[in-house]
């Protein structure tokens, strides 16, 4: 079973920078959209950044100027550069794609287990 792994989170001062990464943990054919949401503590998940296969790129309006989606379509990496964190920023950021496993398949949504960010004041 293809998972989606992410990594990079972890406890940061207010405005400071953070890199998360995501990749699937075996071989698959391709990936369409890419994406990283957040949930903080009492509140519901959220979109904070998308990226398609050719590279464009929509965010959530709160992160605007200091998140930065990329991807790697070799590595079938997805990558969030997070600067100027804020307390706000706090919550645990989970991994989005549209994979086709084999070649021919339908594109299925994978999600990662998600990696927490803690932004300190």
């Amino acid at each position: 079973q293809v998972q989606l792994v992410e990594s990079g989170g972890g406890l940061v001062q207010a405005g400071g920078s953070l890199r998360l990464s995501c990749a699937p943990s075996e071989s698959i054919f391709s990936i369409n959209d890419m994406g990283w949401y957040r949930q903080a503590p009492g509140k519901q998940r959220e979109l904070v950044a998308v990226i398609t296969r050719g590279g464009s790129t929509d965010y959530a309006d709160s992160v605007k100027g200091r998140f930065t989606i990329s991807r790697d379509n070799a590595k079938n990496t997805v990558y969030l550069q997070m600067n100027s964190l804020k307390p706000e920023d706090t919550a645990v950021y989970y991994c989005n794609a549209r994979i086709k496993v084999v070649a021919g398949s339908w594109a299925m949504e994978y999600w990662g287990k998600g990696t927490l960010v803690t932004v300190s004041s």
